[in-house]
């Protein structure tokens, strides 16, 4: 286990997060009482999946005299991170939101994604958005722009408790990412939630199917005991199937 997580999900856990959508996902955290979860950021590519383990890294105001105009890859804390994720990461930057110059560009998250990140998250901007369009990567940002960081941003730490789009984002918390935006599982219930919301979700594809044929949502959204009685029945003939 890497050293930023504190907790590893099962393979079947795994399996089932890049499955779900964010949006059951955040009534499944609801539930648990929490309710500050989703962070509203643009995906690059939405047609990919993002499931992974959270890689922080904070960034504060730029000041001159500790602005690193030449990127030293041996000192430089955004390099740094850049050759430390590995596989199943998402390396996510608190950039306080402000998009007056880039958080990051292509080339770092190429060589992110040969690391085996599972993805890069950031509430600030990203520069080079059309080539983060053609990587194989999930990316998200508030916005492009397309100058370089050190302007606006000094990467100052990895590993902490960070805010990102406004949420807490702890080291190791698990990040699922689709076409809608990025949600924040608490690494301690990250477990039980992908089960729970993989069932959830099989209810309401046969709740869907059901009002797709023309029932009503009376008694099927949410189901009374007849509607229960009938997806027991549709979900043990789906695990028959698979």
């Amino acid at each position: 286990m890497n050293n930023n997580r504190t907790v590893q999900l099962s393979p079947e856990a795994f399996e089932k997060l890049h499955k779900v959508s964010t949006a059951t996902l955040t009534t499944q955290l609801l539930n648990r009482g929490f309710h500050n979860t989703f962070l509203q950021l643009t995906p690059m590519r939405p047609d990919k999946r993002m499931v992974g383990y959270a890689y922080t890294i904070r960034y504060v105001p730029m000041r001159e005299d500790l602005t690193d105009t030449q990127y030293n890859n041996d000192v430089n804390i955004q390099r740094l991170a850049v050759e430390s994720v590995t596989n199943d990461d998402v390396l996510i930057i608190e950039a306080r939101g402000d998009i007056r110059a880039a958080s990051f560009g292509h080339i770092l998250g190429t060589r992110i994604m040969a690391r085996g990140a599972a993805g890069l998250v950031t509430d600030g901007a990203l520069r080079d958005t059309p080539g983060f369009k053609e990587l194989e990567l999930s990316s998200y940002c508030k916005a492009p722009h397309a100058t370089t960081s050190f302007i606006i941003h000094h990467p100052l730490e990895t590993n902490v408790p960070i805010g990102c789009a406004g949420v807490l984002i702890m080291p190791g918390d698990v990040l699922v990412g689709d076409g809608e935006g990025v949600v924040a599982i608490a690494a301690q219930v990250a477990e039980e939630v992908a089960h729970d919301t993989y069932e959830q979700e099989l209810r309401e594809t046969f709740f869907t199917q059901k009002v797709a044929a023309g029932a009503s949502i009376n008694g099927v959204y949410p189901p009374n005991e007849e509607t229960l009685a009938e997806y027991k029945v549709w979900r043990k003939a789906q695990e028959k199937m698979s």
